[in-house]
């Protein structure tokens, strides 16, 4: 299909999302611009938060690991739905009840000001890493399939693309991206089914016969017995639950729309339907996964990973469902790009620079700040997808959930200890448990094959890493144990 068609398709879509960001972000503050003045529709942003959680990243790495490991993601996806129930019924309370703006300031009243800024240093180092790797996949196959036929380089769409979520973010933040990630949301569903349907009528089969076809070529395989395996289903399962916990629950950009919900019981149905949503679409995707690589063969295409849906999508299917696609990754680009640096910019404004306490700060002087920040953290953005470009992983899901395991390990372990204990630590020590655990983990994972033999660590090392964090937080307890 033609670039430039395509390329007018991308303008229609942008200047849909800067209607509504116009007539969302109108009258706007900070308070609205952080927590969306705490008067989000629960529908709404459970709705946009599949996309968030789903991104770019999924829509093309989890269908083209089926040929590598089947279905076996559906044992990941049941941890899930454990995680957002811890999250729903034991950390929405927690956060609802202190009136937080950022989730961090627990830390900073349970532990220490020094573990506040520790576990907002995590966070922003977590979100950098995970963001900008989801953007660079999404951006690599816009380039290859519209930008290297108008000769613009790489960096510079990155940069078009930056541009474009700061015009729709820079104003509203949180209380225009709810609105936004729910158009987004839509569309990139709507791909998804499209996409489905029109592979099963091209194989002239139906839903059941497809999934008989796929067992018999090993696609739809979803548990894995074998301990040793890093596939493991009760390694898989847990490490679920431990995921979303962390990159959900104890994550700004996720929980700044949780608590952005009017009240408490709003916020947990949120969370439970997105839950339930978000599992529904992922198995949808394995489906379309197996989908692909049958039709793959029917038309002797021999390619796999994350380049088998955008290869079959844009070179392979009418130039209608081409469209379909390319709206659809966009759409599944934006939510987890526009709700990072929104997030990132509520934390290092909250956490870092405290502007929202400095009584020699104006509403507009704050304002002017916090815009600054939005931009710098763009900057960075487009730093590190030039990083990822440079490195260029075959698998990007695999690369960030590695990159999950290493920082939001800390704040895991951070966490569980201000909960479950009353003991206090010294403060001053807590960045360094934190670093170390981490530092540990690395070369674990490293040599594992040296220390472990046969046994092999897979996403599990997230909770090796959140256990060595909490034993270091044991490690440096004061003397007086419990709190008042």
């Amino acid at each position: 299909m033609s670039p430039v068609l395509l390329f007018s398709f991308v303008i229609g879509y942008f200047l849909i999302l800067l209607t509504v960001a116009w007539y969302t972000g109108k009258n706007s503050d900070n308070h609205s611009f952080f927590i969306g003045n705490k008067n989000s529709n629960w529908m709404l942003v459970a709705f946009g938060m599949v996309g968030t959680s789903l991104s770019g990243v999924t829509f093309v790495s989890v269908p083209g690991a089926v040929a590598k490991e089947s279905f076996a993601y559906v044992q990941i996806t049941i941890g899930y739905l454990i995680g957002y129930l811890l999250i729903a019924y034991v950390l929405l309370p927690l956060y609802y009840r202190l009136n937080l703006t950022s989730i961090y300031n627990f830390l900073s009243s349970r532990l220490g000001y020094r573990s506040y800024k520790t576990g907002s240093s995590f966070f922003i180092l977590s979100r950098v890493l995970g963001a900008t790797a989801r953007l660079y996949l999404v951006v690599n196959i816009l380039q290859e399939a519209i930008l290297n036929s108008f000769n613009i380089p790489f960096w510079a769409t990155t940069l078009i693309i930056l541009v474009m979520i700061l015009l729709y973010t820079y104003e509203g933040g949180v209380k225009t991206i709810v609105y936004t990630d729910t158009l987004q949301t839509s569309c990139m569903l709507l791909g998804l089914v499209i996409c489905v349907f029109y592979i099963l009528s091209q194989l002239h089969m139906g839903f059941g016969e497809s999934l008989q076809v796929m067992g018999e070529k090993g696609y739809s395989n979803i548990f894995v017995f074998d301990p040793n395996s890093k596939l493991f289903f009760v390694k898989q399962i847990i490490a679920g639950a431990f995921i979303t916990v962390t990159m959900t629950g104890m994550d700004q950009e996720m929980m700044q729309k949780n608590i952005s919900v009017k009240n408490l019981k709003d916020s947990q149905k949120n969370v439970l339907s997105m839950a339930v949503v978000l599992a529904t679409v992922i198995v949808i995707f394995l489906f379309l996964g197996g989908l692909l690589y049958m039709y793959a063969e029917t038309l002797n295409i021999n390619v796999t990973g994350d380049k088998i849906f955008p290869t079959i999508a844009l070179q392979h299917m009418p130039p209608f469902v081409s469209v379909i696609f390319i709206i659809a990754l966009i759409s599944a680009l934006f939510p987890s790009a526009d709700g990072a640096i929104t997030a990132l910019t509520s934390t290092f404004c909250i956490d870092i620079l405290v502007i929202q306490r400095r009584k020699d700060l104006s509403e507009s002087s704050q304002k002017k700040i916090r815009q600054r920040v939005h931009l710098s953290f763009a900057a960075i953005f487009l730093l590190f997808v030039m990083v990822f470009k440079w490195v260029n992983d075959p698998s990007m899901i695999g690369l960030l959930l590695k990159i999950a395991a290493y920082t939001y390990g800390p704040l895991l372990g951070l966490f569980t200890f201000g909960i479950l204990t009353k003991k206090q630590v010294n403060d001053s020590l807590v960045p360094y448990v934190c670093v170390a655990a981490p530092v540990i983990c690395f070369f674990l994972d490293k040599y594992q094959k040296l220390l472990l033999g046969n046994f092999e660590i897979g996403l599990e090392l997230l909770i090796i890493n959140g256990a060595l964090t909490f034993l270091g937080l044991l490690l440096i307890t004061k003397k007086q144990t419990t709190v008042a």
